[in-house]
């Protein structure tokens, strides 16, 4: 084959006595789209609430890269405890491994957290609108975070011989797909999907109520997820013939789509 995307030669630049992992710069940069959008959205409804999103991040950032970890540790533990794990690879997030559900689930809490406590002192909307406002900013970082798999050569998908598909190092290949070159570049897949989802989501919700906008995200990126996941080649763990995140994505799909038109019913009512 004549075409494809190739993947990056390297994954990280030494400055000095430091290395820098392209990883977590991609993490870095999609954190700072996320908290600049934010600002703005929120900012374009009430002046007065720039930077909100700023001082909430200073814990809900932490808590959501702590719970992103913790998600792939539960799911993937072979690959930290037992004879063939090593458990302080935990702490080396710089290789990959962040689950997006857990990085929601426990961001979402220590931004609850966060919220509340400067509720306390000032006039501050629901909690839902400020979910609301840091719903496609949170797309953007996971699209950019996505291109931290690409350098790190990792979750692409099965074979495919086709221009756009994803050139693997024979080293990088899993064990029974030696002799094929390329492989579905399934981050950029997410990368795409969740580039489009935020786009849509700021065109169409400006006149939805609290609540809505980021349920909206965690169903529609959930249902792209889903069929993302089934054409990964990683190791998973399995459940009646799907992966675990399949199943998750199909759990998370109905409850923000029951949120979502509860919502909008009650906007019509």
């Amino acid at each position: 084959m004549n075409r494809s995307i190739p993947t990056p030669s390297i994954s990280e630049v030494s400055i000095g006595p430091f290395t820098v992992h392209f990883y977590a710069l991609c993490i870095i940069a999609g954190i700072a789209v996320a908290i600049w959008l934010g600002n703005k959205r929120l900012a374009a409804r009430d002046e007065s609430l720039r930077g909100i999103v700023s001082e909430v991040a200073v814990i809900a950032v932490p808590s959501g890269i702590i719970g992103g970890r913790l998600y792939h540790v539960i799911t993937t533990p072979e690959d930290f405890f037992g004879s063939e794990g090593d458990p302080v690879a935990i702490l080396k997030i710089w290789q990959g491994g962040l689950g997006i559900w857990g990085a929601i689930s426990l961001g979402a809490v220590g931004a609850f957290y966060s919220y509340r406590k400067l509720a306390r002192s000032m006039n501050l909307p629901s909690f839902g609108v400020f979910l609301d406002a840091i719903a496609p900013g949170i797309l953007f970082a996971q699209a950019i975070g996505r291109f931290g798999n690409w350098f790190n050569a990792e979750l692409f998908g099965r074979p495919l011989d086709t221009w756009w598909g994803l050139s693997i190092p024979y080293k990088y290949r899993p064990s029974g797909y030696g002799l094929v070159e390329t492989f579905h570049p399934t981050f950029l897949y997410e990368a795409i999907w969740c580039t489009f989802i935020a786009i849509l989501l700021m065109v169409v919700s400006k006149h939805w109520s609290a609540g809505c906008t980021f349920a909206a995200y965690v169903s529609c990126y959930s249902l792209g997820r889903f069929f993302i996941e089934s054409i990964r080649i990683d190791p998973a763990h399995e459940i009646a013939g799907l992966r675990v995140n399949q199943w998750v994505s199909l759990a998370l799909i109905s409850i923000a789509a029951t949120v979502f038109l509860r919502l909008r019913a009650r906007d019509k009512a």
